[in-house]
C-alpha cells in the first residue's frame, strides 16, 4: 500500500513520514508551499520510498489527480496549516471554491471535515495521523519531575472549563490562566502566538501594579468531539520555550488525544525550567 500524506509546518510530517516507513509503507507527500519545511525534499532524495509533490493552498484539484496517479488510496494530514493561511491565503481552485459556497460555517472542522468527504468520495479514505503515532500520545498523569502546586491546580480546573467551551465552538484549544483569571484565549494565530500575547499582557498589567499572580498556566484541551484525522493536539519544544520567555510555570493536556514531540528533551526542558506538565483525563 502506498500511505499519502498531506504535509503541513513543523515536524510532525517528518515523525509521521518516518513511522509509516518503518512499517514499509511507500509514502507519497503532498507538499503545501505555504507551509511545508524544504527538508522534505531532502528527506525523499535518501529513500527511494518517497515521493514528494509540492502544491498550493486551493489546489484541491491537484492534490486529488496527484494521489490518483500515486495509486494512494489511504492519506493522512501531518503538520499545522496556520488557521489564518486558510482563510486569508487560500485560492481556492474551481473544486473548493465549489466546496466552500456550500458550507453553512467556514471554521476549520467544517472546511477540513468536507475537503475528508470529497477525497472519500474519490477514492481517497483520510485516516487518523495518531495510527501511526499513537507512543506519543501524553498519558494520563503528571508528565514531569515537577507536580503542579495548589495554585496551578486551581488555574488548571478554571482553564479547562474555559478551554473546553471555547473549543466547543471550534474557536481555539488554548487559554492562559492566572490567579483563576482568562488572562488569553487562541483564536486564528495558534498555541505559542497565544502563550506569547499572554505573556506580554502580563507585563503590561505589571507595569500598572496588577492584582494577578505573575505565574502563567497554559492549558490546551481538545475539541469535544475532536476528529483525530486532522488538528490533533499537538505540543513540542517550541512551547516550552514559548512558555519560558511568557513566565508560565504549568501546562495541563488532555491524556490520550495530544501528542508530544521530542518527549524526553521537551520533559528535560520543562524541568530545567521548572515547569510542570501534567495530562488530565478526558472530561476531568
Amino acid at each position: 500500500m502506498k500511505l499519502g500524506l498531506i504535509a503541513g509546518n513543523g515536524r510532525f510530517p517528518f515523525l509521521l513520514l518516518e513511522a509509516a516507513r518503518a512499517q514499509g509503507l511507500a509514502v507519497a507527500v503532498a507538499a503545501i508551499r505555504e507551509e511545508t519545511d524544504p527538508e522534505i525534499d531532502e528527506r525523499a532524495a535518501k529513500d527511494a520510498g518517497i515521493t514528494v509533490h509540492w502544491l498550493s493552498l486551493g489546489e484541491l484539484s491537484r492534490l486529488i489527480e496527484t494521489f490518483h496517479k500515486e495509486g494512494v488510496s489511504k492519506a493522512v494530514m501531518a503538520g499545522q496549516v496556520k488557521h489564518k493561511q486558510i482563510f486569508s491565503s487560500i485560492r481556492p481552485d474551481w473544486r473548493l471554491a465549489k466546496l466552500l459556497l456550500n458550507l453553512r460555517t467556514r471554521n476549520t472542522d467544517m472546511l477540513l471535515g468536507a475537503v475528508a468527504k470529497v477525497l472519500g468520495d474519490e477514492g481517497i479514505e483520510l485516516i487518523s495521523s495518531t495510527s501511526f503515532l499513537e507512543p506519543l500520545l501524553a498519558e494520563e498523569g503528571v508528565l514531569t519531575e515537577r507536580a503542579p502546586d495548589e495554585e496551578e491546580r486551581r488555574n488548571i480546573e478554571y482553564g479547562l472549563g474555559v478551554a473546553r467551551a471555547v473549543a466547543g465552538f471550534d474557536i481555539g484549544q488554548t487559554v492562559v490562566v492566572a490567579a483563576q483569571a482568562c488572562v488569553a484565549v487562541e483564536a486564528m494565530e495558534g498555541t505559542d502566538a497565544t502563550i506569547e500575547r499572554a505573556g506580554q499582557l502580563m507585563e503590561s498589567l505589571e507595569a500598572e501594579a496588577s492584582t494577578l499572580e505573575r505565574r502563567l498556566t497554559v492549558v490546551k484541551v481538545a475539541k469535544p468531539n475532536q476528529d483525530m484525522r486532522f488538528d490533533v493536539p499537538v505540543i513540542g519544544m517550541r512551547t516550552v520555550e514559548t512558555m519560558m520567555r511568557a513566565n508560565a510555570s504549568c501546562l495541563s493536556v488532555e491524556a490520550g488525544r495530544t501528542l508530544l514531540f521530542d518527549r524526553e528533551a521537551l520533559l528535560k526542558r520543562a524541568a530545567v525550567a521548572g515547569i510542570a506538565i501534567v495530562a488530565v483525563p478526558r472530561g476531568k
